[in-house]
């Protein structure tokens, strides 16, 4: 039998979300309903909401989530009612052309639910990167849960669904990063800070966090960088050399996503170096770059999408390093708010007040 519940709902573009009711389905056969604990306010979310994604509103927004298995449909084995465990946007398929060469990281055709989630009349709902978490309950593909240890904390648990998850793997899962080199990480909003804590993790020697915002600096301090340079004030490109021997970082990460940012990092990395692009740009950006520079400095230019991860790998790796007290996820927990906040949360994020709101059911 379906069930009523509420969940945060973007009707048009740009309009102020709402909290409505939605109709969430029985599981079908590879699907399961989770009862959502905690569900990060993302920067994705407010993207769907001003149509930066697609234009197939409505959308039921959320997907940066973590909560109990309710139920599940025919043929689930992968996980059990009453399981904890962490929503991902990467159910892989196993039988794509990267799945069957042993990349199962960039799926190239990962699950979501078959079945729409709906309006009370009918009309079906868009959920936010096949999730939609900002919701009592959600309905999802089976391979979208990822079991992990139920003693870690829901609000910060949830973080590895995104934001986090994409800021570390871009620095140790893309960037490779190891121990001994120096890092450059540009833009310390939540992916960039991640990326920080990643690379600490990393055994990196040298840290260097470039923002315009001094309050993400200090936060960057804190989750493990060794150095802080403000944008605003100096150079990035000769600030991170100077901090490198004059010449460049080993591994330089992009959290920012714009064409300035991004060609600082190109030139603020080492000869050789390796240049990630985590930050997500918008349709409308161009890049130009001198190709002899391209050619002429070597290395690797990548793209990071959701850090590289594999959930069933990563996410229980992790969980296992935060109850150990080596990965301070609660640290990118600003604040806890109600399912009838989210819109508040925006604006706050929007204005570089918070690492994360994360809404607590």
């Amino acid at each position: 039998m379906s069930q009523q519940v509420r969940g945060v709902v973007a009707r048009g573009k740009g309009e102020p979300v709402r909290v409505e009711t939605i109709v969430v389905p029985d599981p079908g056969p590879g699907e399961a309903v989770v009862r959502v604990q905690a569900c990060g306010v993302c920067h994705t979310d407010l993207h769907y909401r001003d149509g930066g994604i697609n234009d197939d509103f409505p959308f039921l927004l959320g997907h940066e989530a973590a909560g109990i298995v309710e139920t599940v449909g025919e043929g689930v084995t992968e996980v059990a009612p009453g399981d904890f465990v962490i929503l991902n946007w990467r159910a892989v398929c196993g039988q794509c052309r990267s799945c069957r060469r042993g990349r199962p990281q960039y799926c190239f055709n990962t699950h979501n639910a078959k079945q729409p989630m709906t309006l009370l009349d009918g009309t079906p709902l868009s959920p936010a990167l096949g999730i939609g978490a900002f919701a009592d309950k959600t309905l999802v593909a089976a391979g979208q849960c990822t079991k992990v240890d139920p003693a870690a904390s829901p609000a910060a648990a949830g973080l590895l669904g995104c934001g986090v998850m994409a800021g570390l793997g871009a620095a140790v899962n893309t960037g490779g990063v190891g121990r001994g080199d120096s890092v450059a990480v540009i833009g310390c909003g939540g992916v960039g800070n991640a990326a920080v804590m990643g690379a600490r993790l990393a055994g990196a020697a040298k840290i260097i966090a470039v923002d315009i915002d001094d309050r993400k600096l200090a936060t960057a301090l804190r989750l493990g960088a060794t150095h802080t340079v403000n944008s605003a004030s100096e150079d990035a490109v000769e600030a991170i050399r100077a901090l490198t021997g004059g010449n460049g970082a080993d591994v330089v990460v992009e959290a920012v996503g714009r064409p300035e940012t991004y060609q600082q990092a190109f030139y603020a990395r080492d000869l050789a170096g390796t240049v990630v692009l985590v930050g997500v740009p918008t349709p409308e950006m161009k890049l130009e770059l001198p190709l002899l520079d391209v050619f002429g400095r070597g290395g690797a230019l990548k793209s990071s999408w959701y850090g590289d991860c594999l959930p069933s790998r990563d996410f229980p790796l992790l969980i296992d390093l935060y109850l150990q007290g080596r990965l301070d996820l609660d640290a990118f927990v600003s604040e806890t708010i109600a399912l009838d906040q989210v819109e508040e949360a925006f604006a706050r994020m929007h204005g570089g007040d918070v690492l994360r709101s994360v809404v607590v059911f």
